[in-house]
């Protein structure tokens, strides 16, 4: 069928996807333009595009490379939000876990039993019984099954033939229920394809620069392309800020601080080998400022989190040696081996956007969303949690429809499945006879249907016409050299970081963190993207130099000397060389060649320096 005769655009989103996108969003008024490509920049795309309306999406650095790619990865309820008694936050996420795990993205999002280990024998296993009653129960209140089993009740006896890693003396029986969980980076690329094949023009490393204004109406925003080193505006009728824990930062740049502060809170986890711990289930503990998990994840587990404070760099929160400690320390209260500094394969620190007053701890502080018109033409949506973006996005666009001429429709996103989804069941019902297909073992199969679901079958063209590229990458056995090429010619990636940290997650999952198959993957890429040798490389030594700073960092003491050695690495802010490009004086305010350029005081994102 003819471009012109579909309904949708593509579900690429390569590199003239992103060319023909950023040519829409220079020439045409949008109804809406959405800045920020996270979790709910994305979910706001799909809902606002699928409403019927002309729709934009700008991203500063590489979709979900803030707060949306190193959360817990998981879908859950918040089961630690009962004890705060805010039950409609805990109903209102598990339906969304619901809805994601059977309808939106079954291929990407799964169920995970945790184990809750008790303490004490009597008052305690009633105690959170009963919390964990009422969780099974808020499950089955959004008009369709929950998708998990309910809740059981487990002996000591029970506890320790499930987990025989924990000390024997550390637990006197559990509780096991279900929650969910997806790589959250993965989920954000397939949302932000799902928006471009219903038409939104999405481009990443567009970085918004300031806010264009009629009198006090926001019309639009001066953008900056940082692959070519373009300056020009977006025109639109209503714009949304989701930038997350950069929402004040961009508020700043329209004049406005808001009606309310949004403060980042750092998370860290540790990532470890699966046969260090044995068990059969996640598990789940109390700790003196939080909750800890440990949450099975493929080859590996998860262990985290942390909750402090962050007021240094936004873009790269580093995690320190005090943080690694603390998580070592709490999870070896209950194992019968402890964990050691040599048992950590990865190490990832992320911010939550959390709501807050000016001096409230950050455990403390509301996981609630809200939305609001800041001044005419700009809806801010700010707070909420992973689980409840689509809530979250379905709200913002509500509130800039409002403001538009004409009867929108409402949101449709409830049954809007993520692309790969739909048929997902019936080709994992047949995985044994496409590996006998093409050759390859029923499991690379299983870990391709669990990333791509049914757009595997675009994979597995690529090594029908190379089959060098299902070969597994060196020191990541997980991931093969058609998930690379894919990557940048459908996913948008751009860069090597994108691939190594987002695309896959090698550089958390991989015991040298990626820095062996950094070379094969950039040559794979520069394939696609058409990189010089030069280039090539440089990728390469971009991606190293950022593997010696992160593990440089998680040696410091404190965060100011884990933020001063991260920040040592050259970050990715142009793919041009400045001193070739020549901007005309007529773009959009951009300066005319040779001007010195200011930077935006407070800007979202990293400011451009020469890599």
């Amino acid at each position: 069928m003819a471009r012109t005769a579909s309904a949708s655009i593509s579900s690429k989103i390569g590199p003239d996807e992103r060319a023909a996108a950023i040519e829409a969003l220079k020439t045409k008024e949008l109804d809406i333009l959405v800045i920020g490509g996270g979790i709910v920049g994305a979910g706001s795309a799909l809902d606002a595009v699928t409403r019927g309306l002309s729709v934009g999406m700008v991203e500063a650095r590489d979709w979900a490379s803030g707060t949306s790619s190193r959360s817990s990865k998981l879908v859950h309820g918040g089961i630690r939000y009962l004890e705060q008694l805010n039950f409609r936050l805990v109903r209102e996420a598990l339906i969304e876990r619901g809805l994601l795990l059977q309808r939106l993205a079954p291929h990407l999002v799964k169920p995970v039993r945790f184990l809750y280990p008790l303490s004490k024998p009597v008052y305690e296993r009633f105690y959170i019984g009963a919390g964990m009653a009422l969780y099974d129960i808020f499950s089955w209140s959004g008009g369709r099954p929950p998708g998990v089993p309910h809740h059981r009740h487990l002996s000591k006896t029970q506890v320790m033939r499930a987990i025989p890693s924990l000390a024997k003396d550390a637990v006197v029986g559990g509780l096991t229920y279900y929650d969910a969980q997806v790589d959250d980076a993965r989920y954000v690329s397939s949302l932000v394809r799902t928006a471009s094949s219903y038409g939104a023009h999405v481009a990443s490393r567009v970085r918004v620069e300031g806010f264009v204004k009629v009198g006090e109406r926001v019309v639009g925003v001066k953008a900056h392309d940082y692959q070519t080193g373009e300056h020009f505006e977006i025109r639109a009728k209503q714009v949304v800020n989701a930038t997350g824990v950069w929402t004040d930062d961009t508020q700043a740049m329209v004049g406005e601080r808001g009606q309310f502060k949004v403060r980042a809170s750092k998370g860290v986890h540790l990532v470890v080998p699966r046969d260090r711990i044995h068990s059969s289930m996640g598990m789940i503990f109390r700790t003196e400022k939080s909750v800890l998990f440990v949450i099975p994840w493929g080859r590996h587990w998860l262990i985290g989190t942390t909750d402090t404070d962050w007021n240094l760099d936004k873009a790269h929160p580093a995690a320190t040696a005090a943080d690694i400690d603390y998580i070592l320390e709490h999870v070896n209260k209950v194992m019968a081996v402890p964990l050691t500094r040599d048992d950590v394969e990865g190490v990832y620190a992320g911010l939550r956007p959390l709501l807050a007053g000016e001096s409230d701890q950050t455990s403390k502080l509301s996981r609630e969303h809200i939305v609001a018109h800041t001044v005419p033409g700009l809806v801010v949506v700010a707070g909420g949690k992973w689980t409840t973006y689509r809530v979250m996005a379905e709200d913002a666009v509500d509130e800039a429809v409002a403001a538009l001429d004409g009867r929108i429709p409402a949101s449709t996103t409830a049954e809007i499945p993520l692309l790969g989804a739909e048929g997902y069941y019936a080709a994992w019902n047949k995985r044994g006879k496409i590996a006998r297909a093409f050759g390859v073992h029923k499991v690379r199969i299983e870990h391709l249907l669990n990333r791509y679901g049914t757009l595997t079958d675009e994979i597995l063209d690529l090594i029908r016409s190379d089959s060098t590229l299902a070969e597994p990458l060196p020191g990541a056995d997980d991931y093969i050299g058609a998930e690379v090429v894919y990557a940048a010619s459908h996913e948008g990636a751009l860069h090597l970081e994108d691939v190594l940290a987002r695309r896959t997650r090698i550089s958390i999952e991989a015991w040298d963190r990626g820095e062996s198959a950094a070379p094969v993957a950039a040559k794979l890429m520069a394939s696609v993207l058409g990189w010089t040798s030069e280039e090539t490389e440089k990728e390469v030594s971009n991606y190293l130099t950022r593997v010696a700073a992160e593990r440089a960092s998680q040696l410091e003491p404190d965060d100011a000397a884990a933020d001063r050695v991260r920040l040592e690495a050259p970050d990715i802010t142009f793919g041009f060389d400045e001193d070739d490009i020549k901007i005309e004086a007529d773009q959009g305010g951009a300066p005319k060649p040779g001007e010195k350029v200011e930077e935006p005081a407070g800007a979202p994102g990293d400011k451009p320096k020469k890599s």
